[in-house]
Formats: structure tokens, C-alpha cells, sequence
């Protein structure tokens, strides 16, 4: 097969060629490594490569399927984590300076489940420092460039998992999101990405920035592969399904009003992905998110995620302050500074939002939404203070919610919608957002210039 062949390929289907023999776990780690030595120069979507291990377990995989044997129906596939996430052996920074020599002793959870299942793990990825940023523009680790746009910000913080899945590097990566870091980056580099259901995907060895918002979910080229990866991560088995038709979903559009500013570009794009959704069948009807206050709820978020930042970084801020960079420190400054009582004022709002959603959807089967208010933006630009209004509230009212890609705007960026499910509900919100990737169809792995 031919690279472009296997780059059209996400985890199912490379699973597919191997059981049927037409290609091997060894040739599709060759595409990736390949792809890697032409383009990460390009973007730095990486940050460490263990390609040794990587090629024993790709050799392994290919004995295992030649042998009938497989661990699973993804065993080969390739795979690239994280840098918050632990993979034994590899530095375990979160994209913090002050981390940059500590190894991690042990997998965490979910990547001990990717080896269980055979999946080969290539190296971890770029982040914006401590996961809380939206560029993935790191002091200590460098910037990672947008592969559709040189100069453009991938998003964050999870902008090395989704530059590297748009860029052909690896077909599925790992990211983490706290009020969007996993659909923001998706959606502004073109690929598909899912934040699940509060506790459905283990935590364990994730360098959090929140234990209360944080999230680990996969960003893939396919929804059939966020499916898939959201099973194994979850501890699902693999024979778990659901069946639902476009034509027999109800669908809450987001009202938005005047609470949001969004870009023309993505107001219209959305519309013309909805209308498309409608023609195909689906029953659609207008909502707004009760109890939600936007920037005011947004900046609850902050506080709970800055405040519980202090604590989890307390004493390696104590020993070398300077291996934190000034605005890391200054957000959490400010975080320590947040009383008790303000701190648990907000984990209230949290559990009112989270309440007040359940009747939402009693009308509506799913919500539909932009997932970010703009398209990705330049580097230096300045990061738009409403980038999450749309994520976060699923961070907040403890939803499963998916990007999926859309389309291109007039200026080649991409453009995406984000489809929310009540709460514990991801195989469902996961199908539906398969059946909305097949009207509006999914953009190619794209091949960064110079």
C-alpha cells in the first residue's frame, strides 16, 4: 500500500489490512516514523520519541496477527500520548520546565491499556505548560505550529495530539481537556476529538491541572475511531454498541444569542452544516443551555483549575520557582489567593449547572453547538477571551461532547461542530456524531509546507 493509502487509514482500518494481511504493524510504523523525520521539523507536534520499544512492538504485533493471535482488533496501530500523560521510561513533564527530568516510573492507566490492547506507543507530544493555555506555544518545550497554517496556533493545550493527527503522524493520539483542550485543538487543526463523561476514562498518572475538569479523550481522523478508542480507554468491551439513526435524532441547536461574538466565518459554516443535517433528515430545534453564565461561569472554571493548579504543584514551586514561567506562576498565584469559600462557592455552580442540564434533555437527544467561537488564529494575535464559552460548559455540566470536523472556511482553515449527550451517554453521543460525520464528511490528513 501506498503512504497515501494508509494515511486514509484510521486505527479501524488499519486493523482491518492487518487481519486481512494486506499490510503489517512494521509498515504502518514505518509510515508514521517516516512522516515524523519529513514534518515534525515543520510543526513539533513531539517531544520524545521512543522508537526502539516502538519498533519491538510493532514486530510483535505483526508475529501476533501472523499467528492468529491478535490482543485486539487495533493491535499495531500506532499511537502518540500526551506529554502530561505517563509512558514508562519517557519524561513526564505536563510541558513544565520545572518536570523536564523526571521520568515516569510506571504507565498510567490509560496507556497501560493501549499496550494491553497491542497498540504501539511512538512517543509523547507537545502541550501549552501545565495544560492551561490555548496556544501550544511552550517557553520550555516549544511552539507547535498549526499543520493547515504555518505562524497559526494549533490550539490548547492538547495542540500536539491534534497537529500530529491532522499531519498524518500518527492516526490517533492522546490529549487531555480541562473546559476544551481536546475539541479546541481538534477542531482548529480538522480533526475529531471527544471529551467523555466525568470518571468513564481513568486518571491515573495524568499529571492533572484540575481534578475536578480534567479529562483524558482521544483525538482521531475518524468518529469510527474515537468510538473505538473510547472503549478500550474506558475498559468497554470492544462488542459494546448502539444503533441510532440521523433521521430519528432531535437535535438542540445552541442559542446563543448575544452572549457570544462568533466569527462570521464560523456562524456560517455552522449554519450551512446544520441545514445539511436537516436535509438529510434530522429534526432539529432551538435550546439554550439553562443556568449558563458564559464568561462569568468560564472564569468560575479558572478559578477551580488555577486554584487546584497551586495545590498540585505547591512544593516543585517551592523548590525551583524558576523552571515555571512567569504567566504559569501568575495564574496560580492568583488561584492560591481564591478563598475557601469562593473555591467551594464554585464547585456549587458546578453541581447546579451539572442539575439543571439533565432537563435540557428532556427535549432534545443532543445539543449542537460551534466549538469555538473562531477559527485557529495567528501567534501573537492575542488568545479571544471567549475561545471555551462553547466547550467549557460541558466541562461544567459533566456532558460527553465531540468535534467534528466540517468543512474548510474561505481562508483553508478548518471549521467544526461539537455535538454534547446527557451525561454517562458517550457510545450514543459518540454514534450520532458518526452519523453527523457522514452527511458532512471529514477532512484528509494534511502534508505541512514550509
Amino acid at each position: 500500500m501506498t503512504e497515501d493509502d494508509i494515511l486514509s487509514l484510521g486505527a479501524v482500518g488499519l486493523g482491518e489490512r492487518f487481519e486481512a494481511g494486506r499490510l503489517s504493524p512494521v509498515d504502518a510504523l514505518d509510515t508514521s516514523l517516516a512522516r515524523i523525520r519529513v514534518y515534525d521539523p515543520l510543526i513539533h507536534a513531539l517531544n520524545d520519541l521512543d522508537t526502539d520499544r516502538a519498533r519491538d512492538a510493532a514486530a510483535a504485533s505483526l508475529a501476533r496477527w501472523q499467528s492468529g493471535d491478535p490482543l485486539s482488533p487495533f493491535d499495531g496501530v500506532p499511537v502518540a500520548v500526551k506529554a502530561n500523560i505517563a509512558v514508562e521510561g519517557l519524561p513526564h513533564h505536563a510541558g513544565i520546565a520545572a518536570y523536564r527530568d523526571e521520568h515516569a516510573a510506571k504507565d498510567a492507566q490509560v496507556v497501560r491499556r493501549l499496550r494491553e490492547a497491542g497498540l504501539v506507543i511512538i512517543g509523547t507530544l507537545n502541550m501549552h505548560e501545565g495544560a492551561l493555555g490555548a496556544t501550544t506555544d511552550n517557553p520550555a518545550f516549544g511552539r507547535t505550529e498549526n499543520p493547515r497554517r504555518t505562524g497559526f496556533t494549533p490550539g490548547g493545550s492538547s495542540g500536539g495530539s491534534a497537529a500530529a493527527v491532522a499531519a498524518g503522524l500518527v492516526p490517533v493520539a492522546l490529549g487531555s481537556d480541562t473546559m476544551g483542550s481536546v475539541r479546541i485543538p481538534s477542531a482548529y487543526c480538522g480533526c475529531a476529538g471527544h471529551k467523555p463523561s466525568p470518571g468513564l476514562i481513568p486518571l491515573d498518572g495524568v499529571r492533572l491541572l484540575s481534578g475536578t475538569l480534567d479529562h483524558v479523550g482521544p483525538h482521531a481522523r475518524t468518529v469510527a475511531d474515537l468510538i473505538a478508542l473510547t472503549k478500550l480507554l474506558a475498559g468497554m468491551p470492544e462488542a459494546t454498541t448502539c444503533a441510532l439513526k440521523l433521521n430519528e435524532i432531535t437535535f438542540g441547536l445552541w442559542d446563543w444569542g448575544n452572549h457570544v461574538e462568533v466569527a462570521p466565518e464560523v456562524e456560517a459554516g455552522f449554519a450551512d452544516a446544520v441545514e445539511r443535517l436537516r436535509r438529510a433528515g434530522a429534526r432539529i430545534l432551538p435550546v439554550e443551555p439553562p443556568l449558563y453564565a458564559y464568561g462569568a461561569d468560564r472564569r468560575l472554571g479558572l478559578l477551580i483549575a488555577e486554584r487546584e493548579a497551586a495545590a498540585i504543584h505547591a512544593l516543585r514551586l517551592s523548590q525551583a520557582p524558576e523552571g515555571f514561567s512567569a504567566g504559569f506562576r501568575s495564574m496560580m498565584a492568583w488561584g492560591a489567593r481564591q478563598t475557601e469559600a469562593d473555591y467551594v462557592q464554585a464547585l456549587q455552580r458546578l453541581r447546579n449547572l451539572r442539575h439543571a442540564a439533565t432537563d435540557l434533555f428532556r427535549n432534545v437527544d443532543f445539543v449542537l453547538a460551534p466549538v469555538a467561537p473562531q477559527t485557529a488564529f495567528a501567534f501573537g494575535a492575542g488568545v479571544p477571551a471567549n475561545q471555551a464559552d462553547f466547550t467549557a460548559w460541558a466541562n461544567f455540566a459533566g456532558l460527553p461532547a465531540t468535534s467534528v470536523p466540517t468543512g474548510l472556511s474561505e481562508a483553508g482553515l478548518p471549521l467544526a461542530l461539537q455535538i454534547m449527550g446527557p451525561a454517562g451517554l458517550d457510545q450514543e453521543t459518540l454514534v450520532a456524531a458518526r452519523e453527523i460525520e457522514t452527511v458532512l464528511g471529514r477532512l484528509p490528513v494534511v502534508s505541512p509546507a514550509n
